[in-house]
């Protein structure tokens, strides 16, 4: 059962209580303290050099006016040569060579696919209870067991560079 209990408190003239707890205390304007300002927010950096993004779409705006005649702008020519690297001047060179770019484009795009639904069946298999364990114990027995059979001795060494090598002819066709 609950019992309520009602206190009453009497102030006197002095603004305290009677029944021995601590009076409480009124704030009077003296005794406030001011919170700091705040700094004001930076302005944003088109703000404060709205030249250089003006230029910056001028220049571009010239360069895509100057390509769509079929000329080609002779600071855009040469920004894009010394810029690139070797290995992006050499896939730039290879896509041009090719011949059907919709199907390697499709053949990319599928095989980020296939990567990004594998690496999904390796999470979820993953987060199964004991597949994890059993798999790696799987991948050290065979690890171990292709380094006894192929990499210990040299005459199996030298059969599986052999194998190699006549396996990266066969792909690559040269010999």
């Amino acid at each position: 059962m609950a019992s309520s209990s009602s206190s009453t408190f009497a102030l006197s003239s002095s603004s305290t209580l009677l029944d021995s707890k601590a009076p409480r205390q009124s704030a009077s304007p003296s005794s406030t303290v001011p919170l700091p300002t705040l700094p004001s927010p930076p302005a944003p950096s088109t703000q404060i050099r709205p030249w250089k993004s003006t230029a910056y779409c001028r220049r571009i705006a010239r360069n895509v006016m100057a390509m769509a005649t079929g000329e080609v702008p002779a600071e855009v020519a040469t920004v894009e040569m010394a810029e690139l690297p070797e290995i992006i001047k050499k896939v730039q060179e290879a896509w041009d060579k090719v011949d059907d770019k919709y199907a390697v484009s499709s053949l990319a795009v599928s095989g980020f696919v296939a990567l990004w639904a594998s690496a999904g069946v390796v999470s979820a298999i993953d987060r199964l209870p004991l597949i994890p364990g059993l798999l790696e114990l799987v991948g050290i027995g065979y690890t171990g067991w292709f380094a006894y059979k192929n990499l210990i001795f040299r005459p199996d060494r030298e059969a599986l560079l052999q194998k190699l090598r006549e396996t990266y002819n066969e792909i690559i066709g040269s010999s």
